[in-house]
Formats: C-alpha cells, structure tokens, sequence
C-alpha cells in the first residue's frame, strides 16, 4: 500500500467509517430526581446561613464544611462558589407540615458543572441531598452529596440540631 492510502486508510478507521465506528461518547445521566411538590419562588429561608457537614454517598468522603446562605430569594453555596464562582440563583420551596422543602439548580458559568439541591427543613435542622453533574462530549461523571446542617448564628457558630 502506498503511504497515500494508508494515511487514508488510517483516518477512515480514526474517524468511524461505517460499522466500525467507535464512539467514545458516554450517555447521560439525570440531575437529582427532586419530588413533586407545590413549589413556588422561595422567600422562606431568606436571612438564613446553614453550616453543612456531608459526604460523597458512593465513597463516604467527607466534603468540607459549606455554607448554604439564601437572600433574596437566591441561594449560594460557598464550596460551589470557590470551586467555580457559581454565583447565586434562585431557589424554589414547598411547606408540608413544619418542614420546610426547598431545591436549587445552580450551573458554573465557566465549565459544564450542574448542581442540583434538594433540602428539608424541620426546626434547626437542615439535610440536604443533590447531584454534582459534570458533562462533556466525551465523558459524563456525577457526584451524589448528602449531609446535614444547623443555622449559623450571627457571631459565626452554628446552633445544635
């Protein structure tokens, strides 16, 4: 074979000729399945800065402190925000009882990161549960956090649960 048709030869298989065309790509997996519910924009936990604990549910690592801060119908993460600068977002909830559900999709402005929230609160406590979704053209990867937390009182200490 002539180096001309090898080179052609060699780019027709790289670049998937018919059957047998590789693909590298991944299928995509859904955010947090959050629960239906009445969900409307949320003003209820305005005000309110919770200091969360967590881990990752698949391994167990622990996640470092974060907090959750809402003001103004908005929601932040501060581990989102040094990882990504994900900025606020709005934030939705629902009263069933005396628990207090609330939910929050946040996206990174400058990477595929989707970060979705799904909480409950009841009195001082907070327990949370979301997706870490990162998705690129070649590779989806998620991270399922769960944790808990309680208010963060004005002089910085959270309260007990």
């Amino acid at each position: 074979m002539t180096p001309i048709v090898q080179a052609a030869a060699v780019a027709l298989v790289a670049l998937g000729g018919g059957a047998t065309a590789v693909t590298v790509m991944t299928e995509d997996v859904p955010d947090f399945a959050v629960p239906a519910g009445s969900w409307q924009p949320g003003h209820e936990l305005d005000g309110g800065v919770f200091n969360i604990t967590g881990v990752i549910a698949e391994s167990g690592e622990e996640l470092p402190e974060t907090l959750f801060t809402f003001r103004d119908g908005t929601f932040q993460s501060s581990r989102c925000q040094v990882y990504c600068d994900f900025g606020w977002s709005g934030y939705q909830t629902w009263a069933e009882g005396e628990t207090l559900h609330f939910t929050t999709t946040t996206r990174c402005p400058d990477a595929p990161h989707t970060v979705v929230w799904y909480g409950t609160v009841t009195g001082d406590e907070m327990r949370i549960a979301g997706t870490w979704t990162t998705r690129r053209w070649y590779w989806t990867r998620q991270i399922n956090p769960v944790g808990e937390g309680a208010p963060v009182t004005p002089g910085g200490e959270a309260t007990a649960g």
